[in-house]
């Protein structure tokens, strides 16, 4: 018989919903029952891609003796972590307090008013690993909350003081070129260059931080070579293949070894965002080919796998198929050598295959030559050695399309749409690809049709539900996405939406002492009101509101909100020293603030080719501290100050390149624009 997850929304607990264990989602029927009952709470939080969480479930949770304990003693409540980011917050605070580490799936023991006594992550159900079995933790506290409720109160009282909200330190303004240079320094200083990337394995992407070195890379650095060469290194490594799937574009989550060929196998919507933004800026920053097709690739796969009919992203495609991870991706030496027949030779000796393959004897596809050594070896240029690869993975992927596919978390989440939209956004006009536009529109509609409900945005849509309070994190990521759209399609209603939704933010989410808070001023009252600062697999929300701030003060609307996010920078400064690699979305946000920042706008009939050569020109370099307006004039209502008073010059489409809204004399050629845009002199 089904239990109370069986009317919940999320994948991941309709996952649990047949299981014999009682499960509760979060809510008050969950906690009141506690109370009454006075019961501790079982708190298991996870999400539908993650390999561990679905083998507890298999080892524990369908287990009816297991259930049997779990029911007699406990209140067992399911969260998803991307649902609920301010609940997996708050209680994995707690679990690394308890036990130095933290993961998912999260195993948290609460009293009935929510404060944790013991927590874990995975728990086996027989001991090993070093770790007791399920079935005897939950015998173990079933007897500590029945006989020694004082020690349950004593541990509950000292984990409380760690879990607090981060708070931002004390506002220092002496933020700086030298602050960025100081810690772009210590990013090459710790820079793997045996493997690429920063730490060992697990081997994680770490998207922000290579687009805060790209931003450098464009900057007058004294480390401008090195800069460049660490940011081609670790985007070499990681497109070889192994966590890039090289057949149907897309990322794994992370790699488990150094060599970025064995990846934990699901693919995250928020990780393919990021990594095709970044490597869209490494295309435009260096000119090298192969990040545009990594670009294009990624995005394909993005519009291909994760989109719905409406035109909303999916979450994550899970690690496992047919009960084995990794069975979707992974090939035999005949299943290649079959499939692609007379051109097998020029593919084995591209991914150095062996009949003992490189993964328990199959293969995930890691080319051994890059695409200059294969045309040395078979005598072709660059591009033919493209084309024919591409064409051998198109024939896999045909193929692999037969096979059985991962379960697919399907629910919309704003902020990972927000990126996703982002990208797609920012390619469809560098790249001229105006199936990526029509892509991003497509999102942005449905997202502000679905999710912005009686001007109040939410966290997650599926099958025509939209549910929970958005977070700081959607807010801002959203606001930065429509801003983005809006440089790409002059449409004055993304940017007047992003403004609305920025007082929204400024509103509902500020904490007097500086920075946002996650949640709204009227969301539902927890342990603390949680507030995160550092990024992690996703930016921070205070990071992306940093972010978006400063970029709306450049539009000239919110200028007071300039020294708002600067003194959240400041006030970051020497964390961000400390740690880059944890605060990489600050460092980006210091690039823009420092400056110097240009603001353009260009007003003229859309459809005069005259404009549209200014507006190419625009997007003929990637210029990260620069802010745009395109419009029709006159300008309509909802356009940014930066457009108040452009007239046209000479009845021609004209514009007008600042700095820091200090103005050269405005143009009509595309000519004398780039050479306005290139000068580093303002008259």
């Amino acid at each position: 018989m089904p239990n109370q997850l069986i009317n919940e929304n999320s994948p991941y607990l309709l996952q649990h919903a047949n299981n014999p264990v009682d499960w509760y989602p979060w809510g008050e029927e969950a906690l009141n029952k506690a109370r009454a009952e006075d019961k501790p709470i079982f708190l298991s939080i996870g999400y539908a891609a993650c390999h561990w969480c679905h083998v507890m479930e298999h080892e524990s949770f369908e287990d009816p003796e297991t259930a049997a304990l779990m029911n007699e003693n406990f209140v067992s409540i399911k969260v998803d972590r991307e649902e609920r980011p301010d609940l997996d917050s708050i209680y994995m605070q707690a679990t690394t307090a308890m036990t130095g580490s933290g993961g998912w799936p999260m195993s948290v023991f609460l009293t009935p008013n929510l404060h944790p006594f013991y927590a874990g992550t995975y728990f086996p159900p027989v001991r090993r690993y070093n770790m007791p079995a399920f079935k005897d933790v939950l015998q173990s506290l079933a007897k500590v909350w029945r006989e020694e409720r004082d020690e349950v109160d004593r541990v509950s009282s000292q984990v409380l003081q760690h879990i607090q909200p981060q708070m931002l330190g004390p506002a220092d303004n002496t933020l700086s070129p030298e602050t960025l240079e100081a810690a772009t320094k210590s990013l090459l200083e710790s820079y793997d260059w045996g493997y690429g990337g920063w730490g060992s394995a697990p081997k994680f992407p770490q998207p922000m931080t290579i687009e805060f070195l790209l931003r450098r890379a464009l900057a007058d650095s004294l480390q401008h070579e090195q800069i460049l060469k660490a940011s081609q290194h670790v985007l070499n490594a990681m497109s070889r293949g192994g966590m890039y799937d090289v057949v149907g574009g897309g990322f794994a989550r992370y790699s488990v070894d150094n060599f970025w060929r064995t990846p934990h196998f699901e693919k995250m919507l928020y990780d393919n965002a990021q990594l095709a933004s970044v490597y869209l800026h490494g295309y435009l920053v260096t000119g090298e080919i192969m990040y545009r097709w990594v670009c294009e690739e990624t995005l394909d796969f993005l519009l291909r796998e994760m989109t719905n009919a409406q035109g909303g992203f999916y979450s994550s495609l899970d690690a496992d198929s047919d009960g084995e991870e990794g069975k979707f991706y992974v090939w035999t030496y005949d299943e290649i050598q079959n499939i692609l027949g007379p051109d097998f030779e020029f593919f084995k000796t591209a991914y150095g295959l062996t009949t003992q393959g490189n993964w328990e004897g199959k293969t995930i596809l890691q080319r051994a030559l890059d695409d200059s050594s294969l045309a040395a070896r078979f005598k072709l240029d660059r591009e033919a050695v493209h084309a024919k690869l591409s064409e051998c993975h198109a024939r896999l992927l045909k193929v692999r399309s037969s096979r059985v596919r991962p379960g697919t978390d399907d629910k919309v989440i704003v902020m990972w749409n927000a990126l996703a939209l982002t990208a797609l956004a920012e390619a469809g006009r560098y790249l001229n690809r105006k199936d990526y536009l029509d892509a991003a529109i497509r999102n942005a509609r449905f997202l502000l049709d679905n999710l912005y409900l009686k001007d109040r945005l939410l966290r997650s849509w599926r099958e025509s539900q939209a549910k929970h309070n958005a977070y700081l994190e959607d807010y801002a990521a959203m606001i930065l996405a429509l801003l983005s759209l809006y440089q790409s399609n002059p449409d004055a209603k993304w940017y007047s939406t992003a403004l609305k939704l920025a007082d929204d933010m400024v509103t509902h989410f500020s904490d007097p002492n500086g920075g946002f808070f996650d949640t709204r001023d009227d969301h539902e009252a927890l342990l603390v009101r949680p507030k995160d600062i550092q990024d992690n697999a996703t930016p921070s929300g205070n990071a992306l509101a940093a972010t978006a701030l400063l970029q709306l003060a450049t539009y000239g609307n919110r200028s007071n909100w300039r020294s708002v996010a600067e003194n959240m920078l400041a006030s970051v400064q020497n964390a961000i020293l400390r740690y880059p690699t944890a605060f990489a979305q600050w460092l980006s946000a210091a690039d823009f603030a420092i400056g110097p920042t240009r603001e353009v706008a260009i007003v003229g009939d859309l459809d005069d080719d005259k404009t549209q050569a200014l507006v190419r020109t625009l997007w003929k370099s990637y210029r990260p501290q620069q802010v745009s307006a395109i419009s029709a004039y006159p300008p309509g209502p909802g356009s940014p100050a930066l457009l108040a008073d452009r007239t046209l010059i000479g009845d021609q489409p004209t514009a007008y390149v600042c700095r820091g809204f200090v103005c050269l004399q405005p143009v009509n050629s595309s000519d004398d624009m780039e050479a306005q845009l290139t000068s580093s002199l303002i008259e």
